[in-house]
């Protein structure tokens, strides 16, 4: 892997305005003008730490199946990991911050292992991934509720109220959780790991020649994956303050969503975390934004499909304008 050549090119200003990030952040941007028009305590830093704590969990989960996408996959395994570790946060709670953090290790355990089962399935037995992390999926809902068979108990009292508090009253805990995440994948994606995964979504034949491990990358990035759908959990269950096995439900669809919504090809090989992230965060502002405009919640999922849609459909355009420009 090490002899990849990488061409750095520089990007002139009409390929970054072209860039999926660029696209979503700039639609981000409108729909919370909108919002802050609408709900001028919006501003506040206490509406801002709401927002934030309510698009976590999401964009954490976008980011987990982005890895994944990226390398040509799809992880429907997501539903399940957030299922399981927001029940055993809710069951067997542990006090204090030492019980956070060993809570945190449990969840980022539990992910690791189904990633690790999955990268098994998909990298080495050469299952479909649909197939694959449709059943880990099956089994880990089974799972859930084995540990708990209704909505009920009590998450940490620790873990709920700090990781939704603010620090110095205006930096929201569960937006630093995230920018963290974001940043190690920006470190993570200038290493030989990242430009393989890349590289495999693109086209896996050639990069198999070029002397990249496709079997070990394509495990690694349902690791990774499965991780952050433990991280994903653990902050859904500070949220939500208790536990149901079928938390991760809801989460499973939007993420794809969130993915495409930012820019991310399905196809793999083209995209990033960071947008899916945005995109994850676009949707949760959109449910505010439908919410302060007085329109029911029946109607949030036309809205979002529909915000989909206009997103993927205006990406296309401008990519296929940059490329008849390009030639």
């Amino acid at each position: 892997m090490s002899d990849i050549r990488i061409v750095h090119a520089k990007a002139s200003m009409k390929s970054v305005l072209l860039r999926g990030s660029v696209i979503i952040l700039a639609l981000y941007i409108a729909l919370y003008i909108a919002y802050v028009i609408q709900q001028p305590r919006a501003l506040g830093a206490g509406a801002i730490a709401s927002l934030v704590n309510n698009t976590v969990p999401l964009a954490l989960a976008a980011a987990g199946q982005a890895i994944v996408v990226l390398s040509r996959g799809f992880d429907l395994s997501l539903a399940g990991v957030v299922s399981i570790t927001n029940v055993v946060m809710a069951v067997y709670p542990l006090e204090g911050p030492a019980g956070a953090l060993a809570s945190l290790g449990i969840c980022l355990a539990i992910g690791a292992a189904v990633g690790a089962v999955n990268g098994w399935l998909v990298a080495i037995m050469r299952i479909q991934a649909i197939a694959a992390t449709l059943a880990t999926m099956i089994v880990c809902q089974g799972i859930a509720l084995v540990i708990l068979d209704a909505p009920g108990g009590a998450v940490a009292e620790w873990v709920s109220y700090e990781l939704t508090d603010r620090i110095f009253g205006v930096v929201p805990v569960s937006g630093l959780i995230l920018g963290a995440v974001v940043c190690l994948w920006l470190l993570a994606k200038k290493t030989d790991f990242g430009v393989a995964l890349y590289a495999i979504g693109a086209d896996e034949h050639a990069a198999r020649l070029s002397g990249i491990p496709v079997v070990k990358v394509r495990f690694f990035a349902f690791v990774f994956a499965g991780i952050i759908y433990g991280l994903a959990g653990y902050m859904l269950s500070a949220q939500t303050a208790t536990g149901s096995p079928t938390a991760g439900e809801p989460l499973l669809m939007l993420s794809f969503a969130a993915v495409a919504l930012g820019g991310t090809s399905l196809s793999g090989g083209r995209g990033g975390l960071f947008a899916s992230v945005m995109g994850a965060a676009t949707l949760m502002l959109l449910q505010k934004v439908l919410f302060s405009s007085g329109v029911s919640s029946f109607y949030t999922g036309i809205f979002q499909g529909a915000v989909l849609i206009f997103a993927v459909v205006f990406s296309g355009l401008l990519t296929r304008f940059g490329e008849r420009k390009s030639k």
